[in-house]
């Protein structure tokens, strides 16, 4: 007899006996609605026939196939320094996976310092000026982390990077325009500035006893020079939105358990399982220059060894590492030649945009081993650039760095348009995401440099794996010198040493893009 035929003969059982038949009813009903019992007849009959030697493991990894999807619970930030010892931030992604709450990956990226509102601080000033924007920035991408991108990322798929994204540049482009708004309205409240009086005319210079002109030969006057752009906004805060996007891709990286280049590669290609991936060719800096380096170096910011295409990356660093020795040598033997005792003065003549054309045209005339000028002329002095171009194009490659341009407005456009600029030099910074990147390296018509800034982080070597994934050819990363640097060039060896071992590793020579006319050992930019 059934024991609903029990209940039903018998007036005397219990409530409690009735609410655990009910119980009973309802839990059949529940595992039958969801299909356990027939997917548990399933994974018990193939594990009769297949006898391993762990059941329940066995079992373990049948059931963890059918368990729901990994989604973001929660996103934390925390405070953290950069190579510079400046206050930054690191995102961290936790995810619900198999029903508890688990820390997946954090993630610390480059970023670009606030401008100053006030160009004309007085220099004691700037630096506790620039510390205190660090921290109201580091203290805003908080609040964004914890409060608003929290809720709105909550739930989501931490393997759809495309989406998360998405959300992410929407909610910065919102933040972005009202930002804009704040100050039109601030600016539209503030009263009328005092109108700057037209320059008067030039004079005739004055001539001497002998009735001759003094000074400058000829009486033409020098062209006007376009006025400098206004600097880039650093919106305080938008430094969450690119830690937050790298957190998330090494986070569906690792859910998926493979390497972060081979995720970026897929979502770079649209398709997974590459044939074939080649490492970029490091652009190594020789020398970092400016007063306080030795030698007359004011003219350069830093002095870069483009090694051959074709090489492992062990031989370039052992190359670029001897080639440092040499050079200290020389500049040490250089320096004590000099009066000892005595200060040396370097006084600096300030040049037109069209003489500074000139005196780059003398150079690289002069040393054919410089092959690429970095940012040789401001953005704003077109004219110039275009003669540059003609004067050096054939033998001497223009880049121009992009990296502090909002992404809001570059990332979904071409490159800012200069004549003759063959790259662009971009890093991960701000608001940059993962689908800017792939963005700006599929569609752009120049080649892309990815690089990095001078607050790039200490300990997160996820960029290595950022260039390699998104296939570009060169990568920027500084000097042989700074833990923070080695430890993303050591990244860089590693991934090229598994690409060898699992017979993908493709190091053949027309991989790079013709950037660069020529092919020597050592060049320098500016």
């Amino acid at each position: 007899m059934s024991y609903k035929g029990f209940i039903n003969y018998n007036s005397r059982v219990s409530k409690e006996e009735q609410e655990f038949y009910d119980l009973k009813i309802k839990a059949a009903e529940y595992y039958r609605a969801n299909g356990v019992p027939q997917k548990m007849e399933g994974v018990l009959n193939d594990m009769f026939f297949d006898k391993p030697d762990d059941i329940y493991g066995y079992l373990a990894n049948y059931f963890s196939k059918l368990s729901s999807p990994p989604v973001i619970s929660r996103l934390l930030g925390k405070e953290t320094y950069d190579g510079k010892g400046q206050l930054s931030l690191q995102a961290q992604v936790l995810c619900i996976i198999k029903n508890e709450e688990k820390t997946t990956c954090s993630a610390v990226i480059s970023s670009h310092s606030e401008v100053l509102d006030n160009s004309f601080q007085d220099p004691s000033g700037v630096t506790n000026i620039n510390n205190d924007k660090r921290r109201d920035s580091v203290m805003a991408a908080l609040h964004w982390i914890h409060e608003s991108l929290n809720t709105i990322l909550k739930g989501s798929d931490p393997c759809d990077q495309t989406g998360v994204d998405k959300v992410l540049s929407d909610f910065f482009m919102a933040r972005y325009l009202e930002d804009q708004d704040i100050r039109n309205r601030e600016k539209e409240n503030q009263p009328p500035s005092v109108p700057v009086p037209e320059p008067s005319p030039p004079t005739a210079p004055p001539k001497d006893k002998k009735g001759g002109d003094k000074g400058k030969k000829g009486n033409s006057t020098e062209k006007p020079i376009p006025p400098p752009e206004p600097s880039e906004l650093v919106l305080p805060g938008s430094m969450a939105i690119g830690s937050v996007s790298l957190a998330v891709a090494k986070t569906g990286a690792l859910l998926q358990c493979i390497p972060l280049y081979k995720y970026i590669k897929a979502l770079r290609n649209q398709q997974p399982c590459p044939k074939e991936m080649h490492i970029p060719v490091p652009l190594v800096t020789l020398l970092s220059c400016g007063k306080m380096s030795p030698g007359k170096l004011n003219l350069l910011e830093e002095v870069i060894v483009i090694p051959k295409a074709g090489q492992r990356l062990k031989q370039i660093i052992t190359m670029v590492l001897e080639l440092q020795k040499e050079m200290m040598k020389i500049m040490n033997a250089a320096s004590k030649t000099g009066p000892k005792g005595k200060y040396e003065v370097i006084t600096g003549t300030a040049k037109s945009p069209d003489e500074l054309v000139d005196m780059y045209e003398a150079l690289i005339s002069k040393y054919p081993a410089v092959v690429a000028l970095i940012d040789p002329l401001r953005k704003e002095d077109v004219e110039q650039w275009e003669r540059l171009s003609s004067v050096v194009g054939g033998s001497c490659s223009l880049l121009s760095d992009i990296s502090s341009k909002p992404q809001c407005h570059s990332s979904r456009e071409d490159a800012p348009s200069l004549p003759g600029v063959r790259g662009y030099i971009l890093n991960q910074s701000n608001e940059t995401t993962v689908t800017d990147l792939i963005h700006v390296t599929t569609e752009n018509k120049g080649t892309v440099i990815i690089g990095t800034t001078c607050g790039e982080p200490c300990s997160d070597d996820a960029l290595s794996d950022v260039v390699v994934g998104l296939g570009v050819a060169y990568v920027k990363l500084g000097g042989l010198s700074r833990g923070e640097r080695l430890t993303k060039y050591n990244r860089l060896i590693s991934i090229e040493e598994e690409l060898a071992q699992q017979g993908i590793l493709d190091s053949r020579k027309q991989h790079t893009s013709p950037l660069f006319v020529g092919e020597t050992e050592e060049h320098s930019s500016t």
